[in-house]
């Protein structure tokens, strides 16, 4: 996923920057191309190796990570350079009390928020979320019932790779975009554990404490402490709660 934004965050560059194209145009597009990317991945690549164990899937996106980095480090004049990108919007704004913060900051929590809710409302109220869902917890069941497991993947892997191109936008004015931007995504996995695997208020709640101990860390406690904080915090929660603070407590009868 952090690679497949990373790849977005180039796709919005050459949209912005190199064609010129505004916002309003160049995001959509850039969601719209990834969204397609995403999808061919997983008929390409991810389809073929369904069934067999997970480590092998594991193993095999791990590849394409690997392969996209690689491939844009390879492009002249643009993967081994350091990006911004020429977003409309920048600077700081004040909101009283002495606080100040930036306008890219208001941005991301903006659209994070909107997100999430489109996000909600997809997998709680229309057909096809509550169909992603009934195949995320077994597929075998769901195909048992109807539900076509294979286009579901496809729409997945689309929905997560247009979900990616919008997170690099919202980023890039914070980190810039390179080669290596998609490193970042690997604060997801933390955040989730703390939330709880499919909760989306939980993956919002477990960002916002995985920032602010990241935060305090690099304030209080010595260099190096910061990079493994979020990391400490999800053993010390898979020791106390394992389900997260808003996973459901799922068992299994036999």
């Amino acid at each position: 996923q952090g690679d497949l934004m990373m790849v977005g965050g180039f796709a919005a560059l050459m949209l912005l920057n190199v064609w010129g194209l505004p916002l309003a145009v160049a995001l959509p597009l850039a969601i719209a191309g990834m969204g397609l990317l995403g999808w061919a991945l997983e008929r390409a690549v991810i389809q073929p190796v369904l069934g067999q164990p997970a480590f092998a899937i594991v193993m095999l996106t791990l590849g394409l990570g690997y392969i996209a980095r690689g491939a844009i480090t390879m492009l002249p004049n643009v993967g081994t350079d350091t990006h911004a990108l020429n977003l409309p919007y920048t600077g700081p704004v004040a909101l009283g009390g002495g606080v100040v913060v930036g306008v890219e900051q208001l941005v991301v929590i903006g659209a994070t928020l909107l997100l999430c809710v489109g996000l909600y409302a997809l997998f709680r109220y229309t057909r096809v979320g509550v169909a992603m869902q009934a195949v995320s917890q077994n597929q075998l069941a769901a195909y048992y019932m109807g539900i076509p497991v294979r286009r579901l993947n496809g729409y997945v892997w689309a929905l997560a790779a247009g979900v990616a191109a919008v997170a690099a936008v919202l980023l890039a004015p914070i980190t810039f975009v390179h080669a290596n931007m998609g490193l970042i995504g690997l604060k997801a996995f933390p955040a989730a554990v703390i939330g709880g695997f499919g909760s989306l208020p939980g993956a919002l709640v477990g960002g916002v404490i995985i920032g602010v101990v990241e935060a305090l860390a690099g304030f209080y406690l010595p260099d190096g402490v910061k990079d493994v904080s979020a990391y400490v915090l999800v053993l010390v929660m898979l020791m106390v709660r394992p389900h997260g603070l808003f996973g459901e407590r799922l068992s299994k009868k036999v």
